[in-house]
């Protein structure tokens, strides 16, 4: 047992996890004795974070998607990742995981009431838009599409993932967050201070992003089950619940991706899918049909005016860029796992499948549950925006669930799963946090059940002081956002690069004429 733990041991780099881990609970700390202070402090520095890097993170996430556009669609595009010649999983397992991974939470909480509030408060680039009538819907569902569309998606590792894998798999780099700054350091990485500084920030930023959703899937469950079935929605019930969850996650987790993890991203995928066709045919379908195709194009017409919106600072702020900070935070640790399940695939593959698949399909769901709210709002006006703004978030779902067909069950379902969709955002961030602190593809089991635990803990700790600890945890993430955001600038130069430099490995360019095109670029 001892040599056991002395060899898990080695393998944990301990300043990281200290740092990371330490300030996860030294905020927990401060919140159990002033929260209102916490809240204030964190309030301060997410206004910070958004009046002076918001414009930055607009270009960062619009830059990332074009650089990755072209070298997909370029002879760069066909570049094998990871050092491999065949993929380690189907194309549906491996886009599947990808989708779900990335959605998370934010499948149920946000695709359901998202739509709605910007249908009941038109954003303000939109302007003599009424709100709450027919003009309204496709400026709401193209905001949400903004939110969690191409540029947001790209950022999970539509370029960075190239840098990870080719300094993992081709030149031994620990798969870490500090890898991004392989291009530069070289081996230096290694020890280098920044590369803690790095690896602590980004684990942070996806721990709290993780955190968040486990308390708010507590609160939403806890009131579904008191609004079906009479259950107490008290701290107690809500404690247990994420007790619940955080179990599945471990046992997920510790089978690994080839088992846990990847059964429950094809199992949320098949469920969604399922309920999704269920109310195209028996909801409103055509509805959500045409709402999809005049919303998204609406979407692509004014995609770089909404990309570069700047003018109303506080709408920003409440909307577009936290959501923007929300996948920046995440953005390293996401790529990681990209980088980690996607060996054998190409450039061309990795882009398409984060930043255009994922971000598509992203938006018809959000259609299908989101549109569903509309065309219920609007015909029966209160219905789910009455329910909206006296509840959050929790009552979104359960509003519009309970006017679909077999409403009787549709709330239940709904809940299972908004479960699924937490259990594979909790399981794929403790597989990949327990990399980001040693490296490894396949990192020690006990690694992984630390960080699940550590994020059941203190969300429910968190829920227990009151949502004012889990707001505060959200938007701590944006601020998280901030150093992350620009150790991610340096890849869209490196990616590139690398990408330049395999294409002529594999035989897929020649060196001769790379130099030539580049001498005429100068001239």
């Amino acid at each position: 047992m001892g040599n056991k733990w002395e060899s898990v041991s080695r393998k944990i780099d301990w300043p990281v996890f200290v740092i990371s881990g330490g300030l996860l609970l030294l905020f927990v700390i401060l919140s159990i004795f002033n929260v209102e202070a916490v809240s204030k402090f964190v309030n301060t520095g997410f206004e910070l974070s958004i009046r002076y890097f918001g414009a930055y993170w607009q270009l960062l996430l619009l830059a990332t998607f074009i650089i990755g556009l072209g070298l997909s669609c370029s002879r760069y595009g066909s570049v094998k990742l990871g050092n491999l010649a065949k993929p380690e999983m189907s194309r549906f397992k491996w886009v599947s995981i990808i989708v779900v991974s990335g959605l998370g939470a934010g499948g149920v909480f946000w695709a359901a009431a998202e739509p709605m509030y910007y249908f009941m408060d038109v954003p303000p680039m939109h302007q003599g838009i009424s709100p709450n009538t027919q003009e309204a819907i496709a400026p709401a569902l193209a905001q949400a599409f903004m939110d969690w569309g191409f540029t947001a998606w790209a950022v999970y590792g539509a370029i960075s993932a190239i840098i990870f894998m080719y300094a993992h798999y081709h030149k031994g780099m620990p798969l870490k967050p500090r890898t991004l700054l392989y291009p530069i350091l070289g081996d230096k990485i290694l020890t280098s201070k920044w590369g803690t500084f790095a690896d602590s920030f980004c684990i942070i930023g996806a721990a709290a992003g993780t955190i968040g959703p486990i308390g708010f899937l507590g609160l939403q469950v806890s009131y579904g089950l008191n609004s079906l079935f009479g259950i107490p929605d008290s701290s107690f019930t809500q404690a247990l619940i994420i007790i619940g969850l955080i179990s599945v996650t471990i046992i997920s987790t510790v089978t690994g991706i080839d088992k846990g993890i990847q059964w429950f991203s094809k199992l949320n995928v098949i469920m969604a899918v399922v309920i999704a066709v269920f109310i195209l045919m028996f909801g409103p379908g055509a509805f959500i049909i045409d709402a999809f195709v005049s919303s998204f194009g609406f979407y692509l017409s004014e995609f770089i005016n909404v990309s570069t919106y700047r003018q109303d600072q506080e709408w920003l702020g409440w909307w577009m860029l936290f959501f923007f900070g929300w996948f920046i935070g995440f953005g390293p640790m996401v790529a990681i796992f990209v980088a980690r399940i996607s060996r054998g695939r190409t450039i061309r593959e990795v882009f398409l499948a984060v930043s255009v698949l994922s971000s598509i399909t992203t938006n018809f769901w959000f259609t299908v549950l989101g549109g569903s709210g509309i065309f219920y709002e609007m015909n029966n006006a209160g219905s789910v925006s009455g329910p909206l703004n006296e509840n959050g978030l929790p009552a979104a779902i359960i509003a519009i669930a309970q006017q679909m067909p077999l409403s009787a069950i549709m709330p239940a379902i709904f809940l299972v799963l908004t479960i699924l969709f937490v259990v594979t955002t909790a399981d794929t961030m403790s597989y990949t946090l327990a990399m980001g602190v040693t490296g490894e593809g396949d990192p020690p089991n006990f690694v992984r059940v630390f960080w699940a635990v550590l994020m059941g803990f203190i969300a429910i700790i968190l829920i227990n002081i009151g949502t004012g600890g889990i707001n505060a945890l959200q938007s701590f993430v944006v601020i998280a956002a901030v150093p992350v955001s620009i150790l991610l600038l340096p890849s869209l130069w490196h990616a590139p690069q690398l990408a330049k430099k395999m294409a002529i490995e594999q035989g897929i360019v020649r060196a001769e004429s790379v130099e030539a095109k580049e001498k005429e670029v100068v001239v």
